[in-house]
């Protein structure tokens, strides 16, 4: 049991930043070969482009059952809260005991069965692309590194432009009508985080107190 609790303090923040950070990329290698392809998009892909950037931004709140599979071999369950901008709550099911929190700026892993509180600068991680307030996927901070459109679907890869090897997040979406399905991070170290998406909800209203994070007083030692 001690074994198992050393294996995931190393490995579920690890895992669960990337979700949350929280969709099919390959590893990031050496910054120089992280190339910005949106400037030689043809203009049909381009255009599609366009339409994912405009409806990522016209969400506002998101709900939504997913399935998380580690290319580690790692599986998990929850449920994730999003309200744009800045607001991310994941939930896992048992036997997980991991809560994600991003709001204010930070992103906050908590495990309470290691009783560990950890914080992340929100603007450091992937996560801050899904919850920006305003997503342009052609701007200076972002550069679109992939793009992929298959029988129904679109993929589209994505960086931040001064920090590459942090990570990549490629997005995944059912097309006419776009919706988004799945999303894979792969982080600095090549591990890839897919979570699908089941049920999706959007437009409801979410209540605040979703996205404020409170220690359980039992927790508190």
């Amino acid at each position: 049991m001690a074994g198992d609790r050393c294996v995931r303090q190393r490995l579920w923040p690890r895992a669960v930043v990337a979700l949350a950070v929280a969709m099919l990329a390959s590893a990031i290698g050496e910054a120089a070969e992280v190339r910005n392809l949106a400037p030689d998009l043809p203009d049909a892909e381009r255009k599609d482009v366009g339409r994912i950037e405009a409806y990522l931004n016209g969400i506002d709140t998101l709900q939504a059952r997913f399935l998380q599979v580690s290319s580690q071999g790692g599986t998990a369950e929850g449920s994730v809260y999003l309200s744009r901008p800045g607001r991310m709550r994941i939930e896992y099911d048992p036997p997980v005991p991991v809560l994600i929190v991003a709001d204010d700026g930070w992103l906050i892993y908590y495990d309470s069965e290691l009783e560990q509180v950890s914080h992340l600068r929100l603007s450091a991680t992937p996560a801050a692309i899904l919850v920006s307030g305003d997503i342009s996927l052609f701007s200076d901070e972002l550069a679109v590194t992939a793009f992929e459109r298959g029988a129904g679907v679109l993929r589209v890869t994505v960086t931040r432009a001064d920090e590459p090897l942090e990570g990549a997040l490629t997005l995944v979406f059912t097309d006419r009508p776009l919706a988004l399905k799945q999303w894979t991070v792969v982080d600095a170290q090549g591990i890839a985080t897919t979570v699908s998406l089941i049920g999706t909800r959007f437009g409801m209203a979410l209540d605040d107190e979703l996205f404020h994070f409170r220690k359980p007083p039992d927790d508190d030692r």
